[in-house]
């Protein structure tokens, strides 16, 4: 499917499998070399933090170096960078936030960095500015004044969209929520909560949303249904694309390796829009945030980036099959899924719709839906059995 654009962010190819109780088990990749052995693979482009690149303390003539040593690699492979965002959450200089932090210092030295980071996205290309609060939030209930820290979060998003304004960028920002880890509480922990503050930011026609199947999963929610408001609002700006199993922490497994059956509806939905028609595909590139398992050594990074690839090529090919089936069809037909009317009719008054007579409901309690069925047919393709 030659059509779909994949993307990676260089922190997933990159990890090294260090985790909380356990040190690295692969060397430093560099990243112009990430570039390049993501090209061979398929990928169509590059993400990264500012810092997955060059190191927080890093001079300025360092910090050049790896960038040109970055867009040497895009040059060379054809590769595009088509988001970039900035690490707020690794140094204990963000220990408390970084926009939400207590410490005005640390407020405008994160909104500096975050700034910097813009611009050399704007060089690069990149029209999507993600914005993942990891640190923005608490673990002890009393440690921030809760509607100054959310005012702050407001202020400081609101900030970055001036300032893309400001310079002409041809770039919009995206918001990653998340409900916990590494805060035990993060702001903007689902993707309703960030919907609601981007409505009253100046700046929010530019500010929409990037959800993450693992952030989504790890609360109880459902990925698909998330995207699905995103895209009705016209506020999904870019994806993260991973797997996941339920409500713990977040595990960052190769799409597909989590919920098979939410990614194959969360593919669906991207590749097909809804089935009547009221939100139309996705727009954009299918980008992964994966990590390889620790237990993989280099060889295993590129397997594992390459499985992301055809676990979602699959679930679109499935996808078209089942959308293509006659049988799904007349079970979206039975089920009323096809159905756009709208409840009131054009110029109904209330008067005429109040004064109408009650239907017969327990005939109206008789309808077979026949969503079991429907199901049935959506695993069937799955598996390859239609």
């Amino acid at each position: 499917m030659s059509d779909i654009k994949y993307s990676f962010g260089l922190w997933t190819t990159g990890w090294q499998g260090v985790d909380p109780f356990g040190d690295a088990t692969r060397p430093h990749l560099d990243p112009a070399e990430n570039i390049r052995k993501l090209a061979e693979l398929g990928a169509h482009a590059f993400t990264f933090h500012d810092n997955d690149v060059w190191p927080i303390d890093a001079t300025d003539a360092e910090k050049h170096a790896a960038i040109d040593s970055v867009k040497a690699a895009a040059a060379e492979t054809g590769m595009v960078c088509e988001m970039v965002t900035t690490n707020t959450f690794s140094h204990p200089v963000f220990k408390a936030g970084a926009f939400t932090s207590n410490s005005r210092d640390v407020r405008r030295y994160g909104l500096r960095k975050v700034l910097k980071q813009v611009d050399l996205g704007a060089e690069l290309g990149a029209t999507t500015f993600v914005m993942w609060g990891g640190r923005e939030g608490v673990e002890y209930a009393n440690a921030k004044d809760l509607g100054t820290a959310h005012a702050r979060y407001a202020e400081g998003i609101d900030t970055v969209a001036a300032y893309i304004k400001s310079k002409g960028y041809d770039m919009r920002v995206a918001l990653e929520p998340k409900p916990n880890e590494p805060r035990g509480h993060i702001f903007l922990p689902t993707i309703g909560h960030a919907i609601a503050l981007i409505d009253s930011l100046d700046n929010g026609d530019i500010v929409g949303l990037n959800p993450e199947v693992g952030h989504e999963e790890m609360a109880g929610l459902d990925y698909t249904h998330g995207i699905a408001l995103a895209l009705y609002l016209g506020k999904l700006f870019h994806i993260d694309l991973n797997g996941q199993n339920g409500p713990r922490y977040d595990q960052d497994f190769v799409f597909g390796h989590g919920n098979l059956l939410s990614s194959f509806f969360t593919v669906d939905l991207l590749e097909n829009g809804s089935p009547n028609g009221t939100i139309a595909p996705y727009v954009g590139y299918r980008h992964f945030d994966y990590k390889p398992s620790r237990t993989e050594y280099t060889d295993g990074i590129w397997e594992s980036a390459a499985a992301n690839i055809e676990s979602y090529e699959r679930l679109a090919a499935a996808s078209k099959s089942y959308r293509a089936d006659a049988e799904v069809q007349a079970a979206f037909e039975k089920a009323g899924i096809l159905d756009t009317s709208k409840t009131l009719a054009e110029g109904e008054s209330f008067e005429s719709f109040m004064a109408e007579a009650d239907p017969d409901i327990t005939e109206l309690g008789k309808r077979h839906e026949g969503v079991i069925r429907l199901h049935q047919l959506a695993i069937n393709h799955i598996l390859g059995n239609k």
